[in-house]
């Protein structure tokens, strides 16, 4: 095999770079090479290269433009000016100049010259060469790992922790080097050099130095590609989730709701035994997690949030967005929960301003009151759906025996009438055979 593309193979595996990319920077490095030892400053240079041969052919490429006329210096608008193009000698050729080269050329058209080698490029050239192939590679190498890194924006990837460098930790991606900064780490959590973690990419920036690639671990969007991981359901749509409230680290409630009447949300997210949400909670370092089931109904879906507490009343204020909410003795603690978050996590994930508050014996008894009042409405009705139901009976069965009636009637009648028309039939036959 060819010394020469054995090379360029071999830089395309180490590098993860494609054929056309290496074989662009060894062409660019061959370019500036030429103008160092043959060519001058006004040359738009480009070089073709065959690796099979490694032989090259320089050319010098212009675009055909309008003549160019000398004129006197005038005022002129500064938007005129930045509309007009200037005349570049490099990557420009007059079309008078042009068509000296090439008889049928017409504005906009691109003339190549291919220029000769006069010798060897000398020493300096090709150090410069060199230095144009490595820079070139390094600045392919940067834009593949930007291009890969930020088509996965958004998503979970897989890390080994590296070191920790001031505040930030810097985590290895086998092809590159992400930072995770402090604002986005979880206070609770402790990293350890060669430490396997999943990681949310945030954000992928391009920087001097190459992609800067910001993870992240304390993200509420974290949780849902997890969920996607763990939960097939949730990974084709079938249970979705509508939204996430986290206080990283400590407490997290997942709201999740599905149009499948023959699914449970809340269990397929769960899982047998709880494995499912288990192996969730392992790789978020023991942070808990309430799963909630979402509802349309602003009540019914702030009572869920509130859970594991018991709601005894709520009223809502669509005015200023509030929701006064009111707990059964002995519940007050579990609904406001530990320096007040569940009531706040609650809230977030609702969206409504939640006022907690116990409810006292007046309340009791009221609730008491209208539940008595409620069942009593409740035995009313039953009565007289009940009475309805008998009376529509006893019409029912007071109707059919009438229509019995008649109907006998009908067939006596009938029956009545067959016999005097035989008797009539036979009568007249009697006389007939008399008169014979």
């Amino acid at each position: 095999m060819n010394t020469i593309l054995s090379a360029i193979e071999e830089i395309c595996q180490e590098k993860k770079l494609s054929k056309e990319q290496v074989l662009e920077a060894i062409e660019q490095a061959l370019a500036s090479a030429y103008r160092k030892d043959f060519g001058n400053k006004l040359q738009n240079l480009k070089v073709i290269f065959e690796p099979e041969s490694g032989q090259m052919k320089v050319f010098d490429e212009k675009i055909v433009v309008e003549d160019f006329v000398e004129e006197e210096e005038k005022e002129q608008d500064t938007e005129d000016q930045e509309d007009k193009k200037r005349f570049n000698p490099k990557t420009d050729i007059q079309l008078s100049e042009a068509k000296k080269i090439k008889k049928k050329a017409k504005i906009g058209d691109v003339i190549k010259q291919e220029l000769e080698i006069p010798a060897e490029f000398g020493r300096i050239a090709a150090q410069t060469a060199k230095q144009v192939i490595v820079q070139r590679l390094r600045e392919a190498e940067r834009e593949s790992i930007y291009e890969k890194y930020k088509e996965q924006e958004g998503t979970i990837i897989n890390g080994v922790v590296q070191r920790q460098e001031r505040q930030s930790i810097l985590i290895d991606l086998q092809d590159t080097t992400a930072i995770l900064p402090l604002s986005e780490q979880i206070r609770e959590e402790r990293y350890h050099p060669d430490q396997k973690i999943k990681f949310y990419i945030l954000s992928v920036n391009k920087v001097t130095k190459g992609p800067e690639i910001i993870l992240s671990r304390r993200h509420p969007e974290i949780l849902k590609e997890l969920f996607k991981l763990e939960i097939p359901e949730i990974a084709n749509n079938t249970v979705e989730i509508k939204v996430i409230a986290r206080e990283a680290g400590s407490r997290s409630k997942v709201a999740v709701w599905t149009k499948e009447e023959s699914i449970d949300p809340i269990g397929a997210c769960i899982g047998q035994r709880g494995i499912r949400i288990q192996t969730i909670i392992n790789e978020i370092g023991g942070e808990k997690i309430d799963i909630i089931e979402y509802s349309e109904d602003s009540e019914k879906f702030i009572i869920n949030s509130l859970s594991p507490a018991k709601v005894a009343s709520l009223k809502l204020n669509k005015k200023d967005n509030s929701a006064l909410v009111k707990v059964k003795k002995g519940q007050l603690s579990l609904a406001i929960g530990r320096d007040g978050q569940n009531v706040r996590l609650a809230a977030k994930l609702s969206g409504w301003r939640i006022d907690v508050q116990e409810q006292t014996e007046e309340d009791e008894t009221k609730e008491t009151k209208e539940e008595k009042g409620r069942e009593k409405k409740e035995a009313k009705t039953k009565k007289t759906e009940k009475k309805t139901e008998t009376k529509k009976k006893q019409t029912k069965e007071e109707k059919e025996p009438k229509k019995t009636v008649k109907k006998k009637e009908a067939k006596t009648k009938k029956t009545e009438k067959k016999t005097e028309t035989k008797k009539k039939q036979t009568k007249e036959e009697k006389e007939a055979k008399k008169e014979k």
